[in-house]
């Protein structure tokens, strides 16, 4: 660490804390609890969490579906007493889950609950979410039941909407999506609600009757407070569901956005100890007045574009939280409640990623099925059961299709033949020094995803590697996560000016990538199966060597000078059945 890094760390930590006032606020009123329980949530936990965890961009705080979760849960009114108890009850609980789960190694469960699942989650989830602005919007009750009885409530009192409320909201919608177009480097959030407040001062939103976040609860000058959750038994049976639900989301959520980054960044990950981390900053949202929290993917995706480079970051936003609380509570307390309706609107519709979703409605039926039920459920059950429902799906998938994923290199032997290497790393055979050849078997489902990414990981770990070409010749079920994982991959080998091809696929698999984006974005660096055997992975090794460069003595230089390349097949033409797992240099078309 240098001054320049630091320096870096803490101008990422300024943006990020930019951004954790508004949506801190905005959060905590997804979660029916006071504004000041957001800021707290992004205070002290944030600091706990990127102290301990092992992502250098992960930032912890408050989030949106995590949110609306507590929210559901203390509507429901599970357990009597002051919300606000419950709630860091309910954290600290869900901290000591995490922390055990991160200490007895269990950092591949996360593996096993696919994207499929945690994207129609998020997106009932916010869906969920911008319906519950309505009544803020309009200024008008929603009520209290189901989404549909509320949403009947709503609609029966419209004839009572305060045009003054419609304008705000409406304006600060525009205002975001218009900065967002003009300036997308600009904070529009932060800059939204401060115009927002200004006029709320200048006009007196209050005595207008306009209701502001004061209203809710004043945001109190000072430091989180420090209370020690108290429990009986009984308390901790009722919680437990809600809070194993709550844990389950929070790493979930966690692990996908450090992972997301990482992919991009190159850093490898601990994901015991990011459990341990995250666990860590629910603990302190229970003791110090805020919620369960999670790895927020907006926060953290911010803090690497503005150029963190370590925990530090992470540590330093959650400080400046805690300025933000000493010094501007009173500031906080002018936002009106329409404006952050209005962002809760535009965050609601972030949160529908529609080209996921067109991705995932093409892909094969389990990932489909698990979409669409999860993307109800939150609509039709109560929160944490949606989120029960949707691992039970996982699990089922799972069952269903488990198999372990068979990873070997390929390699050149003494008689020039290529072949899969007997030993780890291929030292039975030579290997090129710049393209790396590598065979892997298996099923390629959500729960083989992690175990791909290491392998692709490994095989580029030495930067002497400039094309990592991966045969799938025996690779069956690639499914919508799987796809992620190699189109990540090929994204980060490109920043780093490096290759990944991809060869051997058969005509099903061609026709998932085809669906899933994977055609598109590889362009010529694919090479399906061909009637010839190793014909693909032959064609697929010379465009390595085309893009590297032969180095000295290269023996996948002499292989190819010998081997024997048909001309093109037609596209994903007959499969290659006979083929067998080694397969000699071919001597014959």
């Amino acid at each position: 660490m240098n001054a320049d890094s630091i320096r870096k760390d803490l101008a990422a930590a300024a943006a990020v804390s930019m951004m954790a006032v508004p949506q801190g606020v905005a959060y905590a009123m997804i979660a029916g609890l006071p504004p000041a329980t957001g800021l707290y949530a992004a205070a002290v936990p944030t600091v706990l969490a990127s102290a301990a965890r092992s992502s250098s961009h992960v930032v912890t705080g408050p989030t949106n579906a995590l949110s609306l979760l507590v929210g559901g849960a203390l509507a429901a009114g599970l357990v009597e007493g002051d919300p606000i108890l419950t709630a860091m009850l309910l954290a600290a609980m869900v901290g000591g889950i995490q922390i055990a789960a991160g200490l007895l190694r269990l950092g591949a469960v996360v593996d096993y609950i696919s994207r499929a699942v945690v994207l129609g989650y998020i997106t009932g989830a916010g869906l969920l979410i911008g319906f519950g602005q309505l009544g803020n919007i309009t200024g008008t009750s929603m009520g209290k039941g189901d989404p549909f009885v509320r949403l009947q409530t709503w609609a029966s009192g419209l004839g009572g909407a305060d045009w003054r409320p419609v304008a705000v909201a409406l304006g600060s919608i525009l205002a975001l999506l218009w900065l967002r177009k003009k300036a997308p480097k600009a904070p529009g959030a932060i800059l939204v609600l401060g115009v927002s407040i200004l006029l709320s001062w200048l006009l007196d939103f209050k005595a207008l009757g306009l209701a502001t976040a004061g209203d809710l609860a004043p945001v109190p000058a000072g430091l989180p407070p420090f209370h020690v959750p108290t429990f009986d038994l009984h308390t901790l049976q009722v919680l437990l569901p809600v809070a194993f639900a709550a844990t389950v989301l929070s790493l979930v959520e966690s692990s996908a956005v450090a992972r997301s980054i990482a992919a991009t960044s190159g850093e490898r990950l601990d994901m015991n100890r990011e459990f341990v981390g995250q666990g860590l900053g629910n603990l302190g949202a229970g003791f110090m007045g805020g919620y369960p929290v999670s790895g927020s993917l907006s926060r953290s995706a911010l803090n690497y574009r503005a150029g963190a480079v370590s925990r530090l970051s992470g540590v330093a936003s959650g400080a400046m939280m805690v300025l933000v609380l000493l010094l501007f509570g009173p500031i906080v307390d002018l936002t009106p409640v329409a404006a952050l309706a209005g962002l809760l609107i535009v965050v609601a519709w972030d949160l529908v990623d529609t080209e996921a979703i067109r991705y995932v409605m093409h892909a094969p039926w389990g990932d489909r099925s698990a979409f669409l039920v999860t993307a109800i459920g939150p609509w039709t059950l109560s929160l944490d059961t949606a989120i029960y429902f949707g691992v039970g799906i996982s699990i089922f998938m799972f069952l269903r299709r488990a198999r372990n994923l068979r990873v070997t290199d390929l390699v050149i032997d003494r008689d020039g033949h290529i072949r899969e290497s007997a030993f780890e790393g291929g030292t039975d055979g030579r290997l090129c020094k710049r393209v790396h050849a590598i065979h892997v078997e298996g099923n390629l489902f959500f729960g083989a995803a992690g175990e791909l990414q290491d392998a692709l990981d490994e095989a580029t770990s030495d930067p002497a590697v400039k094309v990592l070409v991966v045969r799938l010749k025996r690779a069956r079920g690639l499914d919508f996560t799987t796809a992620g994982v190699l189109l990540a991959a090929r994204e980060r080998l490109r920043v780093s000016g490096r290759h990944l091809i991809l060869a051997g696929m058969k005509p099903e698999t061609m026709h998932v990538f085809e669906h899933v984006g994977i055609t598109e974005a590889f362009g010529d660096d694919l090479f399906p199966t061909e009637s010839t055997w190793f014909a693909a992975m032959n064609r697929a090794i010379k465009r390595g060597l085309e893009l590297t460069g032969v180095c000295e003595d290269c023996p996948l230089a002499h292989y190819i000078e010998e081997a024997v390349i048909p001309p093109t097949e037609e596209a994903w033409g007959p499969a290659e059945n006979a083929e067998p797992a080694v397969v000699p240099r071919p001597a014959t078309a």
